[in-house]
């Protein structure tokens, strides 16, 4: 289904060659004016100064043609050159009838799909998800959604951090502790235990306790090292060791993550590229890609553009050792092997923004990518307290994320059953809803790359450009609809008429720019501006709801047609929440 700024931007395009001006002058924009106009044509005046011609004068002739097309209510030319249009009614409500009965809403399917892929967990294995880690998901969440909504194929990826030292800090810490296990009997030779020797709140107290002692305790710290080198080069007792950590780790995250609704289609780790790194190292040196500097294998990926001084891309350290440059370069080598992706999108805090010019700088100045291959990264803020700086607990420690989604949903319980007749059970399942829109919607509706402010009273408030404010007009339209169905049965049936009044034709026009809001959100990789028109849409529901007494209406067709505008509206919000990853309780 086209969008109605394209349909309406053919129009003009016709008017404009019909009066001998080229169709590229007839773009339409939305009105920022909409007490005098719907679109507006700005055209003219740039048409002027190629054609010497006054841009009133060009305006007034692609008005005169304009004036007979049925799909337009009004068309004027305004000086020094606007041209400004009001939609005919007939034509807005058969626009609407047609998303109402498509069963994307108007939302164009890929042709072809892309192949996707989407980076966005990051979690490191043995430690717990903190707030550093919410943005990540959220946002990779919403637009792995908005991919597949478009009807791309849209894979995402967990890859959790689970090689290196971290590792070595654990099992040495383990063995300190537990010395007589299995794991650590270099003579052992059967099978190792089915169960951990350790629970995932042992484990999370164990990685600070090693890290710290390994900044103070240089033995210590050797010892964590060796035991990173034995299960780097396969040593069975620690690989044994290493998959407990995993299980229990993954099962630990997975409860965290289902509770944001965030989920994976591959929870595939730092380890699973290290199988790609020597063939990667050997046919980059092969090549002549890279070469050896102060001991260090590199890859000199600066261009002659560069305004700022871009530093190499490190293969490998003068000890041989890799770095995250080398594993994400592999783990690019693996993903092209198995998935061959159009496009692979990386979500991680905007600090490592130069990291991921060089690695892909280097992928693609080696050939370790197709050309035709889109390498991205999505760098976010920074989520902040009141004070403006990074969010923290009350002690100055970095919040646990299970934290944080306690502490949002304490407080929406504690809103549920204040005064409120619903069950302990409804007030639960309610209150989780609300948290995760609050939540959610105060991330997703700031822009990606920018800091903002965690303000719990503010994200979970009802009024203004909030989650809750969102649900609660879903949860109007819910009842009144039911009301209506009480009333008089069916509304599957029911057509969208022409608008009776400027409110009501505001909201209509709101929403006709559905498919060209996620069709840009997507391909502009910016959820916020999906929080954006969905706080639109509510408001210029509101105003309707509070100019229009819709139930006690007399006029049958009347009320008819704006139950089935209420109907689309709901199904646009509906769908809109869903792609930001929440949804909506049936009462509030």
């Amino acid at each position: 289904m086209k969008k109605i700024l394209d349909i309406i931007t053919q129009e003009l395009e016709q008017a404009f060659v019909a009066c001998g001006y080229e169709k590229s002058y007839a773009k339409v924009v939305f009105s920022n004016r909409p007490d005098l106009c719907d679109y507006q044509c700005n055209g003219a005046m740039a048409a002027a100064k190629n054609y010497k011609v006054a841009p009133i004068q060009i305006a007034n002739a692609v008005t005169k043609k304009l004036q007979q097309v049925s799909r337009f209510q009004e068309v004027t030319a305004i000086m020094p050159g606007f041209i400004n249009i009001r939609i005919a009614g007939e034509f807005l409500a058969g626009y609407l009838n047609q998303m109402a009965e498509d069963t994307n809403l108007s939302l164009v399917q890929a042709e072809p799909p892309r192949m996707i892929m989407v980076d966005y967990g990051g979690a490191n294995i043995a430690k717990p998800l903190h707030i550093g880690h919410l943005r990540s998901a959220i946002i990779g969440e919403s637009i792995k959604r908005l991919g597949r909504k478009l009807g791309h194929e849209v894979i995402g990826d967990a890859h959790l951090g689970d090689w290196g030292l971290q590792m070595g800090l654990v099992i040495a810490e383990v063995r300190n502790r537990q010395p007589d296990l299995a794991y650590f009997d270099e003579s052992y030779q059967g099978e190792y235990p089915e169960e951990a020797p350790f629970t995932i709140a042992e484990l999370e107290e164990i990685y600070p306790v090693a890290s710290n002692r390994s900044k103070e305790d240089e033995v210590y710290r050797d010892e964590a090292m060796k035991a990173t080198y034995l299960l780097q080069n396969g040593n069975k007792g620690y690989m044994a060791l290493w998959n407990h950590i995993l299980n229990v780790s993954i099962a630990d995250l997975k409860t965290n993550y289902d509770r944001l609704h965030v989920t994976f289609d591959l929870w595939k780790k730092e380890s699973d590229a290290q199988p790609y790194i020597p063939e990667m190292v050997d046919y980059l040196k092969e090549k002549g890609h890279a070469y050896i500097e102060t001991g260090a294998l590199i890859v000199d990926v600066k261009e002659e553009t560069d305004t700022k001084e871009i530093p190499p891309c490190i293969i490998l350290k003068s000890d041989g050792a890799s770095l995250y440059s080398t594993t994400d370069l592999a783990t690019i080598v693996e993903r092209m092997k198995l998935y061959n992706p159009d496009e692979i999108i990386y979500l991680t805090d905007k600090r490592q923004g130069l990291h991921f010019e060089q690695v892909f700088r280097c992928a693609r100045k080696t050939g370790l990518v197709k050309d035709t291959t889109k390498l991205k990264h999505l760098g976010f803020g920074t989520m902040n307290g009141k004070d403006g700086k990074p969010f923290k607990t009350r002690d100055g420690g970095v919040m646990r994320l299970e934290s944080l989604l306690n502490q949002i949903y304490g407080n929406m319980f504690e809103r549920m059953t204040d005064g409120n007749a619903t069950s302990e059970e409804e007030a639960k399942r309610t209150a989780e809803m609300v948290a995760l829109a609050a939540l959610k919607y105060g991330d997703l509706s700031n822009q990606a790359a920018k800091d903002y402010v965690f303000d719990m009273e503010r994200f979970t408030s009802s009024e203004g450009n909030t989650g809750p404010y969102i649900l609660y007009t879903i949860v109007r339209m819910n009842s009144i609809l039911n009301k209506y169905k009480e009333m008089k049965g069916q509304i599957e049936t029911l057509a969208i008429k022409s608008p009776e009044s400027e409110i009501e034709k505001s909201l209509m026009l709101e929403l006709t720019k559905f498919n060209m809001i996620i069709e840009s959100s997507f391909e502009e990789l910016a959820p916020h501006k999906v929080c954006s028109y969905i706080y639109d849409l509510s408001n210029a529901f509101n105003r309707f709801y509070n100019d229009t007494k819709i139930i006690v209406e007399e006029n049958a067709k009347k009320q008819k047609g704006w139950i089935a505008l209420l109907v689309l509206a709901k199904r646009i919000l509906e769908e809109s929440i869903e792609m930001l990853g929440f949804s909506s309780p049936e009462r509030m």
